[in-house]
């Protein structure tokens, strides 16, 4: 890692934009600060969007700073305006408290219970501020006009926006006062949406302070794909951390199937790999794109450092099985992992003849068809490729009479779930 954490960043063209670009290289040169940033707990998970700019705090964490991760029970009780066209739906108080211990303990598995880290929750001090306390001592420190400019709330001028969401960016900017002074925080780090609600802290701060407190903004750059559309969204929907949303074999098989012409810029973003093996890898994938080594060493290095070694493990496993169609070689909750998104349907524990079992599944249109594609080979269950039109389907026979894998053609899998 380069002595300067800003050189670092910039090799791994993680910076957008910076409020004081000089300010903060000179600050972190030979300093080690303060920084945060949030996530508003909206959901109860987070998915590898909202990874990006914790990747970065990571970095200042590994590089001797102390990050603060803020989870905002009371901005997420109101909503952000940021990047949405509509009013975003109120949360009871209950649901986003649960929210709040779930995103915790996502952030605590990332950064460590006991190391150089410091977890916040702004509904701490934002709850103690009266409505004439929040009107004089802050309201009037912020210009409407200047306000009404900011992208996040210009972009939502012609569909509306609630004063409720309109007053997020002062909260946000109370935060980050808040932390500067009770904590000494002089960073904060967020997507390259959250720019406005960024400088909106920072002039706060500097009418409050002077104009020559030192206090600094960056944020990260927005990630797009190589085609051009955004990251982290595929066909099944958003990728999350939570393993019960996203299973580490999923997680992983996101990464490993990443187009080469993005597969070097993720592994700057996304590991914490060297230069050298960077470029080593960049090679590879300008000689050798056949192996993917690029694509498995970010798979690998994600995979690990969200969900543990022993996560990883398992998930290299399952694909290995699967690339030898070893089906059977599963067990239970490797299978469940593997499968747990495909086509799904619910069926009996009674055993049936194969035309008949893959009709009534609906897996197949008509028995002449079902003939046809079990005749021709086309398929197989739980890894055994079924040609006899009398052939018997016992779903009590295997993962432990839960359910039965079924496969028509090379790629069409479905999932026969047993019930009682």
């Amino acid at each position: 890692m380069r002595k300067n954490i800003i050189d670092e960043l910039t090799w791994r063209d993680a910076i957008n934009q910076q409020t004081d670009a000089e300010g903060l290289r000179e600050l972190v040169e030979n300093n080690k600060i303060s920084l945060y940033c949030g996530a508003d707990p909206t959901g109860d998970s987070l998915h590898i969007g909202h990874l990006i700019p914790f990747m970065m705090m990571k970095r200042f964490q590994l590089a001797g700073h102390h990050p603060y991760i803020l989870i905002g029970g009371g901005t997420g009780s109101i909503g952000d305006p940021s990047g949405r066209n509509s009013e975003r739906q109120l949360q009871t108080m209950e649901k986003v408290q649960k929210n709040v211990e779930a995103l915790s303990n996502q952030m605590r598995k990332l950064f460590g219970k006991d190391a150089n880290v410091t977890f916040v929750n702004n509904y701490d001090w934002l709850s103690k501020i009266s409505l004439l306390d929040f009107l004089r001592d802050y309201g009037k420190n912020f210009n409407i006009n200047t306000m009404l400019a900011k992208d996040i709330v210009a972009s939502r001028l012609e569909v509306g926006i609630s004063f409720t969401e309109f007053t997020y960016q002062i909260l946000q900017s109370i935060d980050f006062k808040h932390l500067h002074d009770e904590h000494n925080i002089q960073l904060q780090i967020g997507g390259a949406d959250q720019w406005g609600n960024i400088t909106s802290g920072i002039d706060m701060i500097h009418k409050l302070e002077g104009s020559d407190e030192p206090v600094y903004g960056l944020t990260i750059p927005l990630m797009l794909k190589a085609d051009g559309t955004k990251f982290g969204k595929t066909a099944g929907g958003a990728i999350w951390l939570d393993a019960e949303k996203t299973s580490p074999y999923e997680f992983y098989q996101f990464w490993v199937n990443q187009d080469d012409r993005d597969v070097i810029k993720y592994l700057k973003f996304f590991t914490f790999l060297e230069e050298d093996e960077i470029e080593e890898l960049a090679q590879k994938v300008a000689t050798e794109p056949e192996k993917r080594e690029a694509q498995k060493r970010l798979a690998q290095e994600v995979t690990r450092f969200v969900h543990g070694q022993e996560a990883l493990d398992e998930a290299e496993h399952i694909t290995e099985l699967l690339f030898e169609g070893n089906i059977k070689a599963l067990d239970v909750v490797e299978a469940e992992q593997a499968f747990g998104k495909a086509p799904s349907v619910e069926i009996s524990q009674e055993a049936k003849n194969i035309v008949d079992f893959l009709v009534d599944t609906g897996i197949e249109s008509s028995k002449r068809q079902a003939r046809e594609d079990v005749q021709n080979g086309a398929i197989t269950i739980n890894g055994d490729r079924i040609q006899e039109t009398d052939a018997m389907i016992d779903p009590m026979t295997s993962f432990d009479g839960k359910f039965v894998i079924i496969r028509r053609g090379k790629k069409n899998y479905f999932l026969a779930r047993v019930t009682d």
